[in-house]
């Protein structure tokens, strides 16, 4: 879903392309152990902060297919890094002047991953990084 301010668009299609066909051909020699190793961690967040997509898993075939949308950015301060849903990168935009989104589909499933897209987002307007605010991490960590 492209929103106002998006651009600097990358697609990362042929890439995703090139990794399945490498997969089927005997040739190049690449195991589905290899093109599906999602992190322990990647797949915690996709199961509980992946947003489902229409698109089944090319691997396993199955529809649990989701995505993360990663958010990185000066401007983004202590939030630099974080998972956001569609509709919050859709506030964000107007509140900061310039972030990138990385948009990863992974399949919970399998431990297929492949980063699909990014992009930049934000109003163009130079701002400060928010406050610091104590996280979990600074209590306890």
């Amino acid at each position: 879903m492209p929103m106002w301010s998006q651009r600097e668009v990358i697609d990362y299609a042929l890439q995703r392309r090139s990794t399945l066909q490498a997969m089927r051909q005997p040739v190049r020699n690449l195991a589905s152990a290899d093109a599906c190793d999602a992190d322990p961690m990647l797949i915690r967040a996709a199961k509980h902060h992946g947003e489902p997509t229409d698109d089944s898993c090319p691997i396993c075939s199955k529809d649990d297919m989701v995505h993360l949308h990663y958010t990185f950015g000066d401007q983004l301060g202590q939030y630099s890094g974080r998972i956001k849903r569609l509709s919050e990168l859709d506030e964000m935009q107007g509140r900061f002047g310039e972030f990138k989104v990385v948009v990863v589909e992974v399949c919970p499933d399998c431990g297929w991953n492949h980063m699909i897209t990014s992009y930049l987002l934000g109003d163009g307007v130079k701002r400060k990084p928010p406050r610091r605010q104590q996280t979990v991490e600074d209590i306890y960590g």
